[in-house]
């Protein structure tokens, strides 16, 4: 589960990251992204909030949407209301639900940092993740409702070696850092089937950047709760 994604506004690494992928015209979008304070924390819809947004989702190599973090939503009027099906997180690609999206409507979500939860006794332990350097690329998918709003899921993998112990059923399905596979990405499969580089990506889940993973009280307070470990990329070729 992928259940917290946080955005240094004015980072540089945000921006030193989009113009390695080649994505240097969503570039203003990031550099203009209104906040009152230069950190954005994201949150899934819970409690049917669909004012709950993931702000510039990248759909194309220069344009970019504000989502409702639950992919299950209907219009009302100018607004969205938000459905019952736990839906953040796109896991089981194999079902109909989200087989269309996964072709035709694939996104990016930019972050600095993502949190993840494991069950502890009867509660959870949280872990916030940093890239030591740089940024994160995350895939997502998303849809567009009659009355011109969005609603997105965070595209999530089976759980890998030495993430698992972060999370034990899934992955954020982490995009590389190359040009060459953020342009097929974002490219609409139409002729029924996954290209052969985002197939290649979604059949091997990894990491692409070394992380720091720290034990947290709570995600929002970011209050350590033990020492930082360094969950490294190359464990996961």
């Amino acid at each position: 589960m992928c259940g917290f994604i946080q955005r240094i506004t004015d980072s540089p690494d945000v921006i030193a990251l989009l113009e390695e992928v080649g994505l240097t015209q969503t570039i203003p979008l990031f550099v203009n992204e209104s906040s009152t304070s230069n950190v954005i924390n994201f949150y899934p819809a819970f409690g049917k909030a669909a004012e709950r947004q993931i702000t510039n989702i990248i759909v194309s190599s220069d344009s970019t949407i504000d989502a409702t973090w639950w992919f299950d939503a209907k219009p009302v009027g100018n607004t969205l209301e938000v459905g019952n099906r736990t839906t953040f997180n796109a896991r089981n690609l194999d079902s109909p639900y989200w087989g269309k999206f996964i072709r035709e409507r694939r996104a990016i979500v930019v972050a600095t940092a993502v949190g993840e939860s494991n069950p502890l006794g009867k509660g959870k332990s949280h872990y916030l993740m940093k890239p030591q350097s740089g940024a994160l690329l995350i895939g997502a998918v998303y849809r567009r409702f009659s009355n011109g709003l969005f609603s997105c899921a965070v595209v999530t993998r089976p759980p890998i070696d030495g993430f698992c112990q972060y999370h034990e059923k899934s992955i954020p399905c982490f995009l590389p850092h190359d040009s060459h596979a953020i342009n097929a990405w974002l490219t609409t499969d139409k002729h029924g089937s996954l290209n052969n580089e985002v197939e290649y990506i979604l059949n091997n889940p990894r990491i692409y950047t070394d992380l720091e993973v720290t034990r947290v009280k709570t995600f929002k307070s970011a209050q350590a709760m033990g020492e930082v470990n360094i969950l490294k990329a190359d464990e996961n070729d």
